[in-house]
């Protein structure tokens, strides 16, 4: 394999505390009540104008108001509040060694996705990061994979894109390249099955043994 796409939240880092507390604070500070956080870890992954529309409704102008206060949150501390999964650092390396391309793909926002992968430990093995758009009300994730292969002159049969969630599947499939999910992120293996992942790593050793036979 030649080209490894990674996620971000729920995939390399267990990000849920920064961006839990960052929508309560947002939903707070526009006069709403927050979701329970067993409902609100279904928030993580789709881009925040498909998800505070779930309680604020399609008042635009409260959405908006939301993402914002949102971001003045993440932006000041969310972002920090983060821990990177035991062993994605050693899968990291391994494949860096033997000379496979490294790149993220993800729905965070290009506010914050390249600060958070330069903070890494490992962050320096990315060539690229793929970030959605700020005004974004999709998860752009088809269309990064797509940027990804012609970046980086890769043949779909000779990449692999890694997540935890659906659009990360979904966007892969959209791109024929190798879909593959993984057990310990924010989606659950009923959501990664359905969305047609071609395989499913339980740990990063066994996402290790997928990608390095």
């Amino acid at each position: 394999m030649k080209l490894a796409l990674f996620d971000l939240d729920g995939t390399l880092i267990d990000s849920e505390e920064g961006i839990l507390a960052s929508i309560e604070y947002a939903l707070a500070r526009v006069g709403a009540s927050s979701p329970p956080r067993a409902a609100l870890r279904a928030w993580i992954g789709p881009p925040l104008r498909a998800t505070f529309p779930l309680v604020l409704g399609e008042d635009e102008r409260r959405v908006e108001q939301a993402v914002g206060h949102y971001r003045e949150r993440y932006g000041d501390l969310g972002w920090r509040e983060h821990r990177v999964y035991d062993g994605v650092g050693g899968l990291v390396e391994a494949l860096a060694e033997r000379g496979t391309a490294l790149a993220v793909v993800t729905t965070k926002v290009d506010l914050y996705a390249g600060r958070i992968v330069r903070s890494l430990p490992f962050g320096a093995r990315f060539t690229q990061v793929y970030a959605a758009s700020a005004g974004s009300r999709d998860s752009e994730k088809a269309a990064m994979i797509g940027r990804a292969l012609a970046d980086f002159g890769v043949e779909p049969q000779h990449a692999a894109m890694i997540g935890d969630r659906h659009f990360d599947i979904e966007g892969a499939r959209a791109n024929a390249v190798r879909a593959i999910g993984v057990g310990w992120g924010f989606g659950s293996l009923e959501e990664l099955r359905d969305a047609g992942a071609d395989a499913i790593a339980a740990s990063p050793a066994a996402l290790q043994a997928l990608l390095c036979p």
